[in-house]
Parts: C-alpha cells; structure tokens; sequence
C-alpha cells in the first residue's frame, strides 16, 4: 500500500484500472513479481504475469535484463493472445523493457524518448533533463522543441541522481533502462516507469508502435545498437591506447566533427550522430555504442568501431 500510494502522485492508476487494457508483464523472477498485479488490480485492465516467482538462480537467462534476447516469452505470448502492451523489470524492478502491441521489442533508447515525450507533449510538463552520455539524442531533440535544457553526465545513476537534484531535473534516464522521475527519487523505478507508459497509451487512445512512429516524424528516425566484446586483463592497456590515439577522418561516411573522453572515448559526427567506445564499470568487457540515421550506418560504425578498438 505505501509503494501504491506513493506512485499515485504521478500516474491516476484508477484511469488506468478502468481503461480495460490486457497488459502481459514479465517480472524475470525479480522482485517486482505480483507487484503489477496488486497496483492495476480491481478494474476492467487485466494483467497477465510471466515469471512472476521469485527465483535467486534466474533460469533461462544469462542476467535478469529486460533486452530483447531474454524475452522471448513476453513477445510471443504479446503477439498470439493479443496484448495491448508488454512490459519487463529486471531483477531488482529498476529498470523496464517494452513489448508494442504486434510483440516487437522496443529498446531503452527509444523507451526513454518515449516516456520524455510523454511527460512534455502530453502531460505539458516542463524542467531540465537528464541524460547519460550513452543515452539517445532523441532526448536533446525533444528538448529543444519544448524548451528544456539536457544536461548530460557519465554512465551510472550515481552521475544521474546527485545532477538531478543539482538541477531539479524533470526526468532523468540511461541506455540500460532505468528512468527516474521529479517528486519521486532521483533514482530507478521500473514499475512507476511502466504505469507512465501505459498512461501515455490510455490518454492518447494509441498503441506503442504508433506512439513511436509519432516520436520519429517529430524527431527524425534514430537507429541504435551495442555490442559488448570480452577482453582479458592483459588487452586492455593495449586496447585503450589504440582508441586513445585514433583520429579517424570520418566514420561510417560521416566526418568527425569532434572526440572527447567524457566517458570513454566518444567521436561525434555531422548531424549529432555518434561511436562510443568505453570499457564497463562491472565486467571485463570493451563496450562500442552507436546512433545514426540508419541500421546499417549503425553496422557500419560499430564495424569501424571494432577496427579502432583492434578487436576486429
């Protein structure tokens, strides 16, 4: 009852109850198990849970992540019964995954403009944003047209929290899935994001996937990937000084207008595209980042990313 109470100053979860939606959820034998339920319960909305008891061993999956690959099920279960909307937390309930009505996953970037251009286009909210530098463009896009600053910090909510509350920051989000909200805490919160979500498609009437065709006409077509690629200890230095070094002229076709080394090192590229390549913070892993207008500009630049890194 706390949690419930607590979400209902930012989502009229009766709205919600009473909109009759079929909404799956796949809780990853996470935390968040049963507590969709109990928040949507008592209305004409009914939800359908996947993987709703807790289980420490998380069978089936590498890691309790809300991406794609670990979400089979939600997808296929969307698809054939005809969900209105599918929605993932991962272990611990911070971060959120998006199924569209068709069973098409919808990644972390585009749930983060999505959720962005909720809150400022329909709730006509408006305050500063948040964003990681591994976070989509689409953020600073949608800033611009409404009238609020972006601010962006290195990977991690604990660069994300501290600057949202130095700048009373609206909304504040990251590559991986996790969003956080004004009023609540300056920190992840998968289910309060996911009942925004499901707000956004009950106020406009519209599934997901129209919803996202909306964000590209207002924005233009972002296209994103990342790939992960294991190092042993001993590359690492190696590795780092070849990226260090690079001044490419340009990637994937397009000139390089600028590097920096916010976190990682970062090439920006005509029209705001980018390659990132950074290692993780938690796994002996060379992460490589890329947004540009198309899929296969994305392949491309990861491609050249990967001869940058020389673990091609």
């Amino acid at each position: 009852p706390g949690y419930v109470d607590a979400v209902r100053a930012f989502v009229d979860i009766e709205r919600i109850r009473a909109a009759g939606l079929r909404i799956a959820v796949d809780s990853m034998h996470g935390a968040a198990g049963g507590l969709a339920g109990r928040v949507l319960g008592e209305g004409a909305t009914t939800v359908h849970e996947l993987r709703g008891e807790p289980d420490p061993e998380f069978p089936g999956m590498h890691a309790p992540e809300p991406i794609a690959r670990n979400l089979d099920g939600l997808m296929g279960l969307v698809a054939a019964e005809r969900y209105d909307i599918g929605l993932a937390t991962d272990g611990d309930g911070d971060r959120l995954g998006l199924v569209d009505e068709r069973g098409a996953f919808l990644n972390q970037q585009q749930v983060f403009a999505l959720l962005v251009r909720y809150l400022l286009g329909v709730r006509g909210e408006r305050g500063p944003i948040v964003r990681s530098i591994t976070s989509t463009r689409m953020i600073d896009r949608l800033g611009e047209r409404y009238g609020c600053p972006v601010h962006e910090t290195a990977v991690g909510f604990k660069f994300l929290g501290p600057k949202m509350i130095e700048e009373d920051a609206l909304v504040a989000g990251e590559e991986s899935g996790g969003y956080a909200r004004r009023g609540h805490i300056p920190e992840r919160d998968g289910i309060l994001s996911g009942l925004l979500l499901l707000d956004y498609v009950v106020r406009t009437g519209k599934p997901p996937s129209q919803l996202l065709a909306e964000l590209y006409d207002e924005v233009g077509r972002h296209e994103y990937d990342r790939v992960d690629i294991a190092l042993r200890p001993e590359e690492r230095d190696a590795v780092a000084a070849r990226v260090a070094a690079a001044e490419p002229p340009a990637i994937a076709g397009l000139r390089v207008a600028s590097k920096d080394t916010l976190d990682g090192y970062r090439f920006t590229l005509d029209g705001g595209w980018w390659l990132l390549l950074r290692f993780s913070g938690t796994e002996p892993l060379l992460r490589i980042y890329a947004e540009m207008p198309s899929a296969e500009l994305v392949r491309d630049a990861l491609r050249e990313g990967r001869s940058i890194a020389g673990v091609d």
